[in-house]
């Protein structure tokens, strides 16, 4: 049996820019929009799953 996988490359041409959207007191904004201050903020926060963040009984 084969195992070995696929490696499709894309060129620059082919990719989409992806724009990121975080929520921000109450509302949705693209973090492209951040300025310096909030780009900074945004970098250092830290993501968590909330079913593990909360120990079950």
């Amino acid at each position: 049996m084969d195992n070995r996988k696929e490696v499709i490359e894309i060129k620059n041409e082919g990719r989409t820019v992806c724009e990121v959207w975080t929520r921000v007191m109450g509302y949705y904004r693209p973090t492209s929009a951040f300025n310096k201050g909030k780009q900074s903020e945004y970098q250092e926060r830290r993501c968590f799953s909330e079913q593990k963040a909360v120990k079950h009984k």
